[in-house]
C-alpha cells in the first residue's frame, strides 16, 4: 500500500463537518488486490478517518490516527490508476469510513469518469443519506455494508459510538435502499470474538429478503487496541 449524514453519534469527535473532501483524506493505495472485491482484480483506495471505534479494527491507524500518514497526491494516484486500468476489473474505496465526506457521491462519479472502472464502496452503514445520494447518482456499482452484530451489541462492537437505536434506524434506511436496488448492495459481518453463535443465527434475518449475510474471517490486529 502506498502511504499508509446522519446526526453525529453521541460522544463522537468525528462529525461529518470535520472531514474534508475524499482527496484530502486519501491515505493509501493498494495497486492490486484479489480479495477486496472477490472475483475481480482491483485497486484499493483508503480514506482516513472513522466515526466508530471498533475495538477489533485491523486498520485503526488509518481510521483514528490519520495525522501519522501523509495524504497521497491526486496526480500520483490518478496517474497510477490510468496506467493500470487496462488490466484492472474494479476499484474499491474503503477506509476508515468513506461516507464521512458529504461530497463522496460527486467524488466517486468524477473518479469513475476519469478512470473508467467499476467501483465498490465499503461502508459501516451509519451515513444512509450519503449512501442514498451515491446510489441514486449511480456513482458506484456495489455498496458493501458491514453489519457489526445484533443491534443490542453495537455499543460494545463500536466502542460506544453507536447505540442500538441508531444502528437499527440507520440500517433500516440502508435496507430500504437495498430493496429498491438489490443488485447494488451486499451485506457482511466479521466473525469477531464478541459474537456468539446465537448472535450469528439472529443476524441472518437482519438483511432484506433475498440477501445473504456474508461472513468474513476475523484477523487479530497486530497491536492491542485500547477502547477510546
Amino acid at each position: 500500500m502506498l502511504g499508509a449524514s446522519i446526526p453525529e453519534l453521541p460522544g463522537s469527535t468525528d462529525s461529518m463537518q470535520e472531514h474534508g473532501s475524499p482527496w484530502s483524506r486519501l491515505r493509501g493505495l493498494e495497486p492490486m488486490s484479489l480479495c477486496d472485491w472477490p472475483g475481480r482484480v482491483s485497486a484499493v483506495l483508503f480514506l482516513g478517518g472513522c466515526d466508530l471505534r471498533c475495538p477489533t479494527c485491523h486498520n485503526f491507524q488509518l481510521a483514528w490516527e490519520t495525522w501519522n500518514t501523509p495524504c497521497l497526491p491526486r496526480s500520483q494516484v490518478m496517474d497510477l490508476l490510468r496506467k493500470r486500468s487496462s488490466w484492472l476489473d474494479g476499484l474499491v474505496v474503503t477506509g476508515g469510513e468513506a461516507a464521512l465526506s458529504a461530497d463522496l457521491p460527486e467524488w466517486l462519479a468524477d473518479l469513475r469518469a476519469h478512470v473508467g472502472l467499476p467501483i465498490k464502496l465499503d461502508t459501516n452503514g451509519m451515513h444512509p443519506a450519503v449512501i442514498e445520494r451515491t446510489v441514486t447518482a449511480e456513482a458506484v456499482d456495489l455498496v458493501a455494508v458491514d453489519i457489526k452484530g445484533p443491534w443490542s451489541k453495537y455499543p460494545l462492537l463500536t466502542g460506544n459510538r453507536a447505540t442500538p437505536e441508531q444502528a437499527r434506524a440507520n440500517m433500516k434506511q440502508i435496507f430500504a435502499l437495498a430493496r429498491d436496488k438489490p443488485g447494488s448492495f451486499q451485506f457482511r459481518t466479521t466473525l469477531v470474538p464478541e459474537l456468539t453463535q446465537d448472535d450469528l443465527n439472529a443476524m441472518q434475518h437482519l438483511p432484506p429478503p433475498g440477501f445473504v449475510l456474508q461472513m468474513q474471517r476475523f484477523k487479530t490486529p497486530a497491536t492491542v487496541i485500547e477502547r477510546r
